[in-house]
């Protein structure tokens, strides 16, 4: 992110400045170079914001720094914008200016009944221009502003594709250790179900018959009484 923001100052810097030394206020300002200025700082505004977007989309918080990137822009074009509308004033109000001094001028001459209604009705025309400049004005900031949203949705849309899509990469690449792992422990629950069913086997096996203790002398055989219901 410190590298955008230095990449973007140089343009906000220039911008101040050069309307710091030349002001637009100025009797001698020259509204054709002022133009020209403003038109070379909006480009100079999208260079810095191309190298923003480049440089953002290679580090890890991208979206925040597209964000800082995006509000930079707005900020500096905000500023063009604002020095046009000025410079657009400005040159209506010295030609409406010049327009009455001239007819207060004639008027001063001839003190006619005449002169005073052409100064009205140039000062009702000039109100009427300054009105539908002003409308105009504010169509066209609708217009750009609307732009600038189309673009924001636009890119907005495609960072949300490429998160989507390095989502599902990182998922495919993450499916054989997923299925290693469960085969696994598959393979282990079934170690541990035999080993189990091996333990119960001879844990259930009949025992064998006590060894004879050797300190007692075997008697002779003891004869057991016949059955008398037995055959002979």
């Amino acid at each position: 992110m410190k590298k955008s923001l230095v990449a973007a100052l140089p343009v906000a810097l220039l911008a101040t400045a050069l309307h710091a030394q030349t002001p637009i206020t100025a009797p001698d300002t020259n509204f054709d170079a002022e133009r020209a200025r403003l038109s070379q700082q909006r480009q100079d505004i999208g260079a810095a914001y191309e190298r923003d977007r480049t440089a953002c989309y290679k580090k890890f918080a991208v979206e925040g720094c597209l964000q800082d990137s995006r509000a930079r822009r707005r900020l500096a074009i905000d500023d063009v914008r604002r020095q046009e509308a000025a410079i657009n004033d400005i040159e209506r109000k010295r030609r409406g200016a010049a327009e009455i001094d001239k007819l207060d001028k004639a008027a001063a001459e001839a003190r006619s009944p005449e002169a005073a209604a052409k100064r009205d009705d140039a000062l009702k025309s000039q109100q009427e221009r300054d009105q539908r400049a002003a409308e105009h004005a504010a169509s066209r900031a609708k217009i750009a502003a609307d732009e600038a949203e189309q673009k924001r949705r636009f890119a907005q849309k495609q960072q949300d594709n490429a998160d989507e899509q390095a989502k599902l990469a990182r998922q495919r690449a993450a499916e054989p250790a997923s299925r290693q792992a469960y085969e696994d422990k598959q393979k282990k629950a079934q170690q541990q179900r035999d080993d189990l069913a091996r333990r119960n086997a001879q844990n259930t096996k009949p025992r064998a018959a006590p060894l004879p203790d050797p300190a007692v002398p075997p008697g002779p055989p003891v004869a057991l009484p016949r059955d008398p219901a037995a055959p002979r």
